[in-house]
């Protein structure tokens, strides 16, 4: 008797998804396998390079596991931890209540149960373009349209406020604004956040998605809470401990709801099924985090920004010095978006497998991030020291010569 085997389908929706930050390091392996050493600048985790987490928040950690805190906690999140959430988000303007916040697991997690609570077949979700990759992938996971709104390279990537009121249908629920902006590093004003929140302001049945994960992560001018802006407009805000405080590993971050008029009430429950679901996020974290958000640690912040600060300008100036390459110069962040200007080099993608081929130096392909608004570029995080950052340039500019 003879049996066959048939493969087993995977479903449609998790064939299709993509992670460009992550897919691109593959190709990187392949070549640290055969003793290549690869200059890395495509992750945007500042451990992997020569920052570490404060020790006021590991001790905190450290100290919750030692005394017991290592139970299931609330699906929500710890009492003591949500007030101190609602303390950060009240000192910055944003008036929310303890029962409309949810901790996760990272703000991935936040988007991921969100944008499941929110969007049927086909609804669309105004992202902008170029724009943080799970914002493509999971609103595509649940059956949702991604649509990128247009942001303005000539001025800093600020976004088009024209293009995103003729991109708002009947058939729109939400729209993101991320601030400090992934892959860009644009940093949003004032007049800016309020020209958005009046735009969606103008459309019942639709709310505001705004990612604050760079916050504190910014130069020239501070970033401002979104939430303090709004009035009827409703809003989640996204935050977590993964980059401010230098704790990515640790997979802690939160949603916060600003909702006056209970619009989004039943979208909120469905939040709460998910995470009721999925149990709860890393207890031991969720101390780092709460000591995180006890204080407003200038100090720190001071000097976390003038390093930061610091690698950015050198790294702005070099590409800039490269011919066949430009930049704008971020806001906050750590990321900067050369666009390609050499005509050899039309597919962003090729180009980054060749820059790692040739030159030994792994970025991330622009269209990877929109392949509308970020095709013809490549992201660069300037977290390595400066002299990592001028070899890795250096060998750009070589190859760009050639």
């Amino acid at each position: 008797m003879t049996s066959s085997r048939h493969t087993i389908p995977v479903t449609k929706r998790a064939d299709e998804i993509k992670y460009a930050i992550r897919d691109i390091e593959v190709h990187a392996t392949k070549l640290e396998r055969k003793g290549i050493d690869i200059l890395k600048l495509n992750i945007g985790d500042p451990v992997k390079y020569d920052f570490d987490t404060p020790d006021f928040v590991k001790e905190a950690c450290i100290n919750a596991i030692r005394d017991g805190n290592n139970f299931y906690g609330p699906s929500s999140g710890i009492p003591e931890l949500l007030e101190n959430i609602v303390g950060k988000e009240r000192r910055e303007g944003n008036r929310i209540l303890q029962e409309n916040v949810l901790v996760t697991t990272g703000v991935t997690e936040s988007l991921q149960i969100l944008i499941g609570a929110t969007f049927q077949k086909g609804e669309r979700f105004l992202i902008p373009g170029p724009s943080y990759p799970p914002y493509i992938t999971y609103t595509r996971f649940f059956n949702g349209d991604p649509v990128p709104y247009h942001t303005i390279e000539e001025e800093d990537w600020q976004p088009d406020i024209d293009d995103i009121r003729k991109k708002i249908t009947d058939d729109t629920r939400a729209l993101a604004v991320i601030n400090p902006n992934n892959p860009t590093g644009a940093l949003y004003g004032e007049k800016t956040l309020k020209e958005i929140i009046d735009v969606v302001g103008e459309h019942k049945g639709m709310y505001l998605v705004s990612d604050q994960i760079y916050d504190k992560m910014s130069f020239e001018a501070s970033a401002i809470n979104m939430g303090s802006l709004t009035k009827d407009v409703p809003m989640v805000v996204l935050n977590g401990i993964s980059k401010v405080f230098l704790a990515p590993g640790w997979r802690c971050g939160y949603m916060a709801l600003n909702d006056t008029e209970g619009a989004m009430a039943d979208i909120w429950d469905g939040v709460q099924k998910q995470a009721r679901a999925r149990l709860c996020s890393n207890v031991p974290s969720q101390y780092g985090l709460m000591k995180a958000f006890e204080d407003t640690y200038d100090d720190y912040l001071t000097d976390l920004n003038a390093k930061l600060k610091k690698r950015r300008d050198f790294t702005y100036k070099r590409i800039n010095e490269i011919e066949g390459l430009s930049a704008s110069l971020p806001g906050g962040a750590f990321y900067i978006f050369p666009k390609i200007e050499d005509p050899r080099y039309q597919d962003d993608e090729d180009f980054v497998l060749k820059i790692l081929k040739n030159c030994h130096v792994l970025t991330v392909h622009g269209s990877g991030f929109c392949p509308v608004y970020g095709k013809g570029h490549f992201r660069i995080v300037f977290l390595p020291k400066e002299k990592i950052l001028g070899e890795a340039l250096d060998r750009i500019d070589r190859f760009l010569k050639l």
